[in-house]
């Protein structure tokens, strides 16, 4: 494989652990901060809400700025309107918004015919209030729409409610759980019940500093993001287990070697494929985040701040973390030495 490291490179990542951890830290508590002042933006995927997609005939002129005038006069609070899709002259549009006034607003009347078209939805659903109100916000922007801007197609529209948003969160913690909890018995397994706190702690780490850079700059959370984080879990992973292994073969060849020493040359030993595989990624997530469209952008944006913190925490926090329990609590002759080294260097400091 190619090289774009020097054989031979010997950087100290292990010595500046401590600067690394407390830049974590920052980062971390400057989201939690973020997150009590400002407070976290859910999409509607977890807090309910409605999705409508359109489509412009050709000759319309419209864009993303009038959409969202006409959206927002018809009583809907804070509507997010984004455009879709590779060709220009479809006009396609991404309308999603939490909340709307209820019952008839002036700026966006009815017809006649939309109300007896409403009355009649509302006989064959029996009457069920929360149905109506929502069939009646929508015909109230379609006509609103259909007048101000012009004809189109409505593609699909979807209700969120609070409830079905409260367990896809419920969901999505789950399956965050379980996938730790999995990785965790994996790297027992593989390696060393000693090995998987340090891979969970960067896993974690990983993504907590992606949602604390997402709140910190209020950016939404929706399922996008989420499946994102479940992709960052894994890909994280991937490059703290070629650290590890390396670390193990090590280990197991450089008895006679400070542990310290033996993680500082794992990790220079397998920088040209962690920075190659981390660019390269990273390379093609940048081309779905500019030229993939509104649709993928925060998904790809997640991943992009995954895969740069990944590749920092492999280095930075699972190989410290795995130092600091080999050191403590390690039984290998290279963890004892470096123990007895550090117990005599601490005399000799408190003789001195």
């Amino acid at each position: 494989m190619r090289e774009i490291v020097p054989s031979g490179t010997h950087i100290d990542f292990l010595g500046r652990r401590h600067i690394a951890i407390a830049v974590s830290l920052a980062v971390l508590a400057a989201g939690v901060l973020a997150g009590a002042i400002q407070g976290v933006k859910f999409g509607i995927d977890f807090v309910g809400g409605t999705e409508m997609a359109v489509r412009f005939d050709p000759g319309v002129d419209v864009d993303e700025s009038a959409l969202r005038n006409v959206v927002g006069r018809c009583g809907v609070d804070e509507p997010s309107v984004v455009r879709y899709g590779d060709d220009v002259e479809r006009k396609e549009f991404l309308i999603k918004f939490k909340g709307a006034e209820a019952g008839e607003v002036p700026d966006c009347p009815l017809t006649e015919t939309d109300r007896a078209e409403l009355a009649e939805k509302a006989e064959k659903q029996g009457g069920d209030a929360g149905n109506l109100e929502s069939a009646h916000i929508i015909s109230r922007i379609q006509r609103g729409i259909r007048n101000d801007v012009g004809e189109y197609e409505t593609l699909r529209v979807d209700f969120v409610g609070p409830r079905v948003g409260s367990e896809l969160t419920e969901a999505g913690v789950q399956a965050m759980t379980i996938a730790v909890l999995l990785i965790l018995a994996y790297i027992a397994f593989r390696f060393s019940s000693r090995f998987a706190p340090g891979a969970v702690v960067a896993l974690v780490h990983d993504v907590g500093i992606t949602c604390a850079v997402f709140v910190i700059f209020g950016l939404e959370f929706d399922l996008r993001v989420l499946a994102a984080l479940l992709a960052i879990l894994g890909y994280s992973l991937n490059d703290t287990i070629i650290i590890y292994d390396r670390i193990r073969e090590n280990m197991e060849i450089r008895t006679k070697y400070d542990l310290l020493d033996v993680l500082n040359r794992s990790v220079n030993q397998t920088l040209s494929r962690t920075l190659l595989t981390s660019v390269t990624t990273l390379a093609a997530v940048l081309c779905l985040l500019f030229l993939g469209g509104e649709v993928i952008r925060p998904f790809a944006l997640a991943m992009a701040i995954g895969i740069v913190v990944g590749t920092y925490s492999s280095t930075f926090i699972a190989a410290p973390t795995l130092l600091f329990l080999e050191t403590r609590f390690g039984d290998s002759p290279d963890a004892k030495a470096a123990a007895a080294k550090r117990k005599k260097e601490k005399d000799r400091e408190r003789a001195a």
